[in-house]
This record gives structure tokens, C-alpha cells and sequence, in this order.
């Protein structure tokens, strides 16, 4: 062997030990992780994933994270533990359960479809995830057999919204062929039962899953920017879907309503003097007065135009008088006369309490804007990074971790107490937010990827990024400043079955074909 092979050869070898020795640092790390997990729980219910097998179906199944913020690391690692403790098998197939311990308004099999769409886009990022083509179909077909109320549209859904971004992760033309008649046929229900003569649709706040709210009740019927942006981003999909499959009539008649319920939302939910979405009132017609949380939905699926005008809403958000608090974001304003005077804590209000459910949206909205937008107001990575922080640390309970229902927004007391029922309450996202905000990897219909990062400048000297599947491959996203954290050079780097597919030299958007 000539000199120049021999050294490329020994090259080699390092490298691939280098490979192998952050594998297994990451895969210690989880296995530390649930250690400590399994050791504070004391595991009342079992469904299909046991706490010992949990570790195992970790390294298997999630993307691993290595990164300096040990808040958000290690609640990405309890937040995959507690997601995998809601897998389960019933004689209709996988669900996913929102609540732990059975609830009194849940369907069979204690089934809710409420967090459907945060279920889907957590879920979409495990490398075997069929189970959630169960999940779907027990929700399209067999939810509401033998019920005597409806269960799927028991509470308001981004379902389509939600099965477009599973598919772009794992591509099944298939299915979708398989069930798109049927969601042709579910966005004609939900305009059959909320769409008013003006176009806009109604909901009651509890069957939004916001039982108590500053702008409405549990029987009035508001126009709110939650449904009508949902709406709008299932009819986006839905035009999508027969894009790919290639009926050019359901198109456009998505396109069509996509764009409808679009312009009205901005032109009815818009208050132009406060630069806020708000709730109109069924009773008056008009907008309520308080800006709430739920006004920020509408960026999470890109609804809003890109305008100054528009982005001032986001502002909100570092006032103390608005929206930001010690432990988070709440769900109406601060300065609102009635914030936080519906109850004593136990009736699920949401007139102010910090609901992980509507701090996951917000997030969402605020990446959307800070990526897709070129109009951010005064808001920026560093915002972002602050308030993901911060939502990371709340979820927490005598110092351990924990996700309950919701919070006191001055000294993170969850408001149910640990209620058994409250426990591991799948009501919201947070993995998502580190893999497609975060991190930034957006995954795409066509057989490639961006990365488009919200690490602020400087704030990290390294990351990693592995096991995450997509499209049929193994993707990993690795940052290393000085090259000495991975023993792998300095630089940000994508590797796709474990080929080096693209490197930058410093934390910046790229993009990658398969």
C-alpha cells in the first residue's frame, strides 16, 4: 500500500471510530435519561410500550439529541418517553391517548381527538410510525361507531394539516389515495356543521379544547381564529393531496376554499387598531376586546400575509403586560380587566393559565414567522430560543420533570395538582418544536430537505442531531465549533446514510436532495 493510501486509510479509521463513539454517547445519554425517568414514576398504567422496554424502543425509534441546553435536552428525551407511554393497542387498531388514566368525556378505549394534529406531528418523527395510519383510521371510521354522541368531532381538528406533514415525512401515496375521499367528505361535514352564511366558521370554546375563555363560553358560538385557520390549512392539504394524486378538480376546489377562508379571516378576525386576530362575537357581531393566545394560530399555518402590519401582533410577546410571563406564555393578555377570574384553578379556564396546548401553537406560529416571513416586528431568533427555554424548564414538578394540563403563569404551580389523571398529559408538542424550529429541519414533498436553523449566533458551540428517518433514510445534523466536542472537523454538517452530503462553515440554511 502506497504512503498517500495508507494515510487516507488510517483517516478513515478515525473517523469511523468517531462515528462510533458519538453513537454511543448518544445512545448513553438516552439510556441515563430514562433511567432516571423510570426510577421517578411509578408506572400506574401500562399500555404497549412498558417503562422497561422503553429504552430500547427509544434508541430504536427516536432521533437522539446531544446539545449544551440540558433543560431542552433533557425534557426532548422525558417528552419522547412520555409520548411512547400513550401508544396503544386496542381491538381497532394503535391509538394515541391523551390522557394517562381514563377520563370521564373520552371516547373508547379512552380515546380524545383533541391533540390529534400535535399527536401526529410528534409521531411523524419515529422511524416505525404505521401505527399512526391506525390512529387516523380509528378517528375516520370506527371512533364514532356505537357512540351515541360524536367523538371525532368532539373537539375542532387540523387532521388533514397534520397527515400532509406525516407525509412529507414518510411518503405513502397509497394511504392517502386510500382516504382522501373520505376527508373530501369530513371538510364537508365540519362546513355542513359550522360554517355560517358569511363564510366563516363558529366553534363553542370547549370543543376547541379551551373550556373557559375571556372572549366566549361552552355555548357560544364564536367565530375564532382557531377553527377558521384549521379550516384553512385543511383545505391547503387537501388541495396537496390531489395535486400529488393527480385530480386537478379537487384542487381547485381546495385552492378555492383555501383562499376564501383565508381573506376572511384577515378581513373579519383582523383588528386593524389593536394589530391583533381576535374572536367575534356571535351575540354582537364584533370582536371581542382581548387579544388571547389562540390570535396567534393563524401563523402556524402560514395564513397571514407577509406585512408589517400583520407582524406587530408578535410584539405581544415581550410585553409583560401582554402575553410573556416567569413561567411562559399565557393564554390571554395580561392587561385583560378579567385575566385569570373564571375560577379556583380546577375548571379548566383558559383565561390566562399557561396551556403547554396553546404554547405549542404560538411557538409553532412564531418559527413559521421567523422562517417562512420576511416582516418580524421586534421579534427574532433570540425570542424564539428564550421562550422554547423557558416552555422546556416550566415543564417540571418538585424539581423533576413533568407535562401536566396547565400552570399559573408566576410560579409554575400546575393547576390540577399531580392528579393522577394529569399526568404525562399528551396535550401538547415539544420534540416537533426542537426538530423542524430549532434545529430547523423542514422536510419537503419532493426527495429532499432544508435546514433552516433558530439557534441564535454564538449560542451553541455544538449539536447533534441522529437517527432521524426520513423518506427511508437516516439523516444526522451535527455542529461543532472547534471540531474537538465530535472529533470530527469544525463545521455544520449533514450526513444522509451516513455519507457527508453537505458541510458550511458556520450554523446557516442549507439544502439537501436525497
Amino acid at each position: 500500500m502506497g504512503l498517500s493510501k495508507y494515510i487516507l486509510a488510517c483517516t478513515l479509521c478515525v473517523s469511523q471510530l468517531s462515528v462510533f463513539a458519538q453513537s454511543d454517547l448518544l445512545d448513553k445519554k438516552l439510556r441515563n435519561y430514562v433511567k432516571e425517568f423510570n426510577a421517578n414514576d411509578n408506572e400506574a398504567v401500562i399500555n404497549k410500550i412498558s417503562n422497561a422496554q422503553s429504552a430500547d424502543w427509544m434508541a430504536a425509534n427516536v432521533p437522539l439529541l446531544d446539545c449544551p441546553d440540558k433543560e431542552i435536552e433533557e425534557k426532548y428525551y422525558f417528552r419522547w418517553w412520555s409520548y411512547r407511554k400513550h401508544i396503544k393497542d386496542t381491538p381497532e387498531g394503535t391509538i394515541v391517548t391523551e390522557f394517562i388514566e381514563p377520563v370521564k368525556h373520552a371516547a373508547k378505549y379512552n380515546a380524545i381527538s383533541c391533540a390529534l394534529g400535535h399527536h401526529l406531528y410528534e409521531g411523524r418523527w419515529i422511524k416505525n410510525n404505521d401505527f399512526l395510519k391506525e390512529y387516523v383510521n380509528f378517528w375516520l371510521y370506527k371512533a364514532d361507531v356505537g357512540e351515541k354522541k360524536p367523538r371525532f368531532h368532539q373537539f375542532s381538528s387540523w387532521l388533514d394539516d397534520a397527515l400532509l406533514a406525516y407525509y412529507k415525512v414518510n411518503p405513502d401515496k397509497e394511504y392517502i389515495k386510500s382516504i382522501i375521499a373520505d376527508l373530501d367528505k369530513d371538510f364537508q361535514k365540519w362546513e355542513q356543521d359550522r360554517k355560517l352564511a358569511n363564510g366563516l366558521f363558529w366553534q363553542h370554546d370547549v370543543k376547541d379544547g379551551m373550556e373557559e375563555s375571556v372572549s366566549g363560553s361552552r355555548v357560544d358560538k364564536n367565530m375564532r381564529p382557531t377553527i377558521n385557520a384549521y379550516m384553512y390549512a385543511n383545505a391547503v392539504a387537501l388541495s396537496t393531496f390531489a395535486d400529488i394524486l393527480g385530480d386537478q378538480a379537487l384542487k381547485a376546489k381546495y385552492q378555492a376554499k383555501a383562499e376564501e377562508i383565508r381573506k376572511l379571516t384577515i378581513n373579519e378576525l383582523w383588528d386593524k387598531d389593536e394589530k391583533f386576530f381576535k374572536t367575534k362575537v356571535e351575540k354582537t357581531n364584533q370582536l371581542h376586546e382581548a387579544r388571547e393566545a389562540i390570535g396567534f394560530v393563524p401563523w402556524y399555518f402560514n395564513l397571514p400575509l407577509d406585512q408589517k402590519e400583520y407582524a406587530q401582533a408578535w410584539d405581544q410577546l415581550l410585553d409583560t403586560a401582554g402575553f410573556k410571563a416567569k413561567w411562559g406564555l399565557t393564554t390571554a393578555e395580561r392587561r385583560e380587566p378579567t385575566f385569570r377570574t373564571r375560577g379556583s384553578g380546577h375548571g379548566c379556564e383558559w383565561d390566562g393559565a399557561i396551556w403547554p396546548f396553546a404554547t405549542t401553537q404560538t411557538l409553532r406560529g412564531l418559527a413559521n414567522l421567523l422562517t417562512n416571513y420576511k416582516h418580524h416586528a421586534k421579534v427574532d431568533k433570540n425570542v424564539f430560543y428564550n421562550e422554547l427555554h423557558k416552555y422546556a424548564w416550566s415543564q417540571q414538578m418538585y424539581g423533576k420533570p413533568y407535562i401536566g394540563e396547565y400552570q399559573d403563569e408566576s410560579n409554575g404551580e400546575w393547576l390540577k395538582g399531580d392528579h393522577p389523571r394529569s399526568k404525562f398529559y399528551n396535550h401538547s408538542a415539544f420534540m416537533d418544536h426542537v426538530i423542524q424550529d430549532l434545529i430547523g429541519f423542514k422536510p419537503r414533498l419532493d426527495a429532499a430537505f432544508d435546514i433552516n436553523p433558530l439557534i441564535p449566533n454564538g449560542k451553541w458551540d455544538y449539536f447533534c442531531l441522529d437517527n432521524l428517518t426520513y423518506q427511508g433514510k437516516q439523516v444526522k445534523i451535527l455542529w461543532d465549533k472547534t471540531g474537538k466536542h465530535y472529533q470530527q472537523g469544525k463545521g455544520f454538517k449533514v450526513f444522509v446514510d451516513g455519507k457527508l452530503v453537505a458541510k458550511k462553515s458556520s450554523i446557516k440554511p442549507l439544502s439537501v436532495k436525497l
